[in-house]
């Protein structure tokens, strides 16, 4: 005897959002979770064969967002700080960056 499991019809999962005052509307949690959407991240709006399509958009590209993570940008505002006093040397060439490198490691 042969078991057939029924097949599962897939559903689009359909909400509902209302539109509010000053054409404000929530994103569902379990959207916003999908698709890690935080608040302040930014979306692309267009209007699609009259809908209204919302993408996620960067505005940092992702392989430069740990440019702007605040561990990046302390160690930015320190290297700053040092330049500003006079701390540090600047190598005129890259031959000469790498002496120095190696000087260091001694």
């Amino acid at each position: 005897m042969v078991d057939i499991e029924p097949r599962r019809r897939h559903r689009p999962r359909l909400t509902t959002i209302a539109v509010r005052r000053k054409g404000i509307v929530t994103i569902p949690e379990a959207m916003r979770e999908e698709l890690d959407l935080q608040e302040g991240d930014h979306l692309l709006v267009t209007i699609e064969d009259g809908r209204i399509v919302l993408a996620p958009a960067s505005v940092i590209p992702d392989d430069q967002a740990w440019f702007w993570t605040s561990a990046w940008q302390e160690g930015e505002a320190e290297a700053d700080s040092e330049i500003a006093e006079g701390a540090g040397q600047v190598a005129r060439s890259a031959d000469e960056f790498i002496a120095e490198l190696a000087e260091r490691s001694l």
